[in-house]
């Protein structure tokens, strides 16, 4: 069962809208907890209900695709399917794909 933390984490992340990416660490300020971006990677690799909660739109700060529960090929897979193309393990045009929560 989801902690406070990981359900208020993966609600941002249903707000990512396709052909969008956001970051570890932005989701981490979203969510009031500034330095928990650590904490954001643990909430996502226990996410339920994967696709429907789109974590495979979250990746690192430094543009790179990172983690995902089912392999980082996966991961670059529907986020191609979405029109975000990645070369080498990161985003392309990565700040215009970029989503940042209001």
């Amino acid at each position: 069962m989801p902690t406070d933390f990981a359900n208020q984490i993966l609600k941002l992340v249903a707000q990512i809208p396709p052909g969008q990416v956001t970051t570890y660490r932005i989701l981490a300020v979203a969510s009031g907890h500034h330095h928990s971006a650590r904490a954001v990677g643990n909430a996502l690799n226990k996410n339920p209900e994967l696709i429907k909660i789109p974590c495979h739109r979250v990746v690192r700060s430094d543009g790179l695709v990172g983690n995902y529960r089912l392999g980082r090929t996966e991961k670059i897979k529907l986020l191609q399917a979405e029109g975000i193309e990645s070369s080498n393990g990161r985003i392309k045009d990565f700040y215009q794909h970029l989503f940042y929560f209001k």
